[in-house]
């Protein structure tokens, strides 16, 4: 398989309720993970190079749901399925990181 052009992980993490660190899962990540999935598939942009995966725990579950761009790394938090499109638009197309998307920074450096 070649070298994705950026990879996109998602967290789909669940917990028990009453968890103290929560989870994305509460917090909708499966309406974000479905919306990614959806776009990948009307943009084709699996045939363009890009990659998309579902994961579990990515770190700030209280900040959930969570994403990761790579190479660069950036992390999203707060994703919601209205936000897809532009982290697509932006930061896949036009790698320009969505600056009120990103992780705080002493969450994510």
């Amino acid at each position: 398989m070649p070298k994705p052009k950026k990879h996109v992980l998602v967290c789909v993490q669940g917990r028990p309720a009453g968890h103290p660190r929560g989870s994305c899962q509460d917090k909708g990540c499966a309406r974000t993970w479905q919306a990614f999935s959806d776009e990948f598939t009307s943009r084709n942009l699996w045939a363009a190079g890009f990659q998309l995966t579902n994961t579990g725990c990515l770190g700030p579950c209280h900040l959930g749901p969570s994403v990761i761009v790579y190479p660069e790394g950036t992390m999203y938090v707060g994703v919601t399925p209205e936000d897809v499109g532009t982290i697509i638009d932006e930061d896949l197309m036009f790698d320009q990181p969505v600056a009120r998307l990103r992780a705080p920074a002493d969450v994510w450096a």
